[in-house]
């Protein structure tokens, strides 16, 4: 390898989705969770329908590349309720942790009172249950590990702050409703690809080096701002300790769908299959 070698490369046919490709009218497909569930490749997309609100599609593949959509949205937001309240203006950016034999659903709720993040469950892709909202405006990524830490779940989250300016942080809860226990574990370095803000991407995943998590970092630029992916990497009994992060980042918008589009010189990720 070499350093003008790149470090992701990307399928030579992409986009494997697109708007045309839902059977319903939306006019977007974005920020997608994946994981692979029973030899298959399941996708959670979210679209803006045509009123400019969000929704999530799901989409299904059987190598990862070539998907189908299914014939009507995944979720949608709550008639009814307290969800039905927090989730008036839309449901987004969904991320999905493979937890104890089910598939924690993790994403923004957005209404009136803010954008915060709700908390769902789901065995087979099919039914989704909603457990809580967990957390307070305005909080809006949020990422929870696949597997329990001395008996805790754990998360890593980005609160909207400039007092530490959209950190990457670290909860703890014993029963995924009440989460604390919060500390700063990652923040934007100044005059760097990622100054602006950072904020949790995938799903972090297991490598016998530690906990690879994918993130995205933003530079703002006189024409405005750049979302770019980097890595780091967390310790495996302990992952609020950063053990490395690389001080390149791994993917910046090149392709014609990343820097143009509904927002432009964007790349983002809600998910990865390792």
């Amino acid at each position: 390898m070499t350093s003008r070698d790149p470090i992701v490369k990307r399928y030579d046919k992409n986009p494997i989705l697109t708007a045309s490709d839902v059977p319903y009218p939306v006019g977007t497909v974005h920020n997608a969770g994946v994981v692979k569930h029973n030899d298959r490749y399941i996708m959670l997309f979210r679209s803006h329908t045509c009123n400019g609100r969000s929704i999530i599609g799901i989409a299904e593949s059987s190598d990862g590349f070539s998907f189908r959509v299914h014939p009507s949205p995944f979720l949608v937001p709550a008639e009814e309720g307290v969800f039905a309240e927090y989730e008036e203006y839309g449901v987004e950016d969904l991320r999905i942790s493979p937890v104890e034999g089910a598939y924690l659903l993790t994403y923004s709720a957005y209404s009136r009172h803010g954008v915060r993040i709700a908390l769902a469950r789901t065995v087979d892709f099919e039914h989704v249950d909603r457990i809580a909202m967990i957390t307070q405006a305005d909080l809006r990524n949020i990422v929870i590990f696949p597997e329990k830490f001395d008996g805790r779940y754990v998360r890593f989250d980005r609160p909207h702050s400039e007092i530490s300016p959209w950190s990457i942080w670290i909860s703890y809860s014993p029963d995924l409703v009440h989460w604390g226990d919060s500390r700063v574990v990652m923040k934007p370095v100044q005059y760097h690809w990622d100054e602006m803000k950072i904020g949790p991407g995938a799903t972090p995943f297991k490598t016998d080096k530690g906990w690879l998590h994918i993130y995205h970092g933003v530079f703002q630029t006189m024409a405005g701002a750049v979302y770019r992916l980097g890595v780091a990497l967390h310790d495996l009994k302990d992952p609020s300790k950063v053990t490395g992060v690389s001080d390149q980042w791994i993917l910046q918008p090149e392709d014609p769908w990343e820097v143009s589009g509904y927002v432009p010189n964007v790349v983002f990720t809600c998910g990865a299959v390792p």
